[in-house]
């Protein structure tokens, strides 16, 4: 698991295991009253192993170039969390 501070946030990543596989994500935790939101990371995946999911869900988090104001993660256009370029994609 891995965090970063925001002025109002608190964002950690993790991975969560929904039936047999993982899914990564992120939670944003409001830093003065109020409870944590998750955001799934890499929808279109899942993965066999915690360790990956989680390698995959901090390699996330230290992609995001901010938080909007109510705390929802912004990744460059075209994000997708994969490493492959998506102008190779046919």
């Amino acid at each position: 698991m891995a965090e970063r501070e925001f002025d109002n946030y608190l964002a950690r990543s993790g991975a969560t295991l929904e039936g047999s596989r993982y899914t990564a994500y992120l939670a944003i935790t409001p830093r003065r009253h109020g409870f944590p939101v998750y955001f799934a990371i890499c929808e279109n995946r899942s993965f066999r192993a915690k360790d990956v999911a989680e390698a995959a869900a901090a390699k996330a988090l230290a992609e995001m170039t901010g938080l909007e104001d109510d705390g929802t993660p912004i990744f460059l256009e075209g994000y997708t969390g994969f490493d492959d370029d998506p102008a190779d994609a046919p």
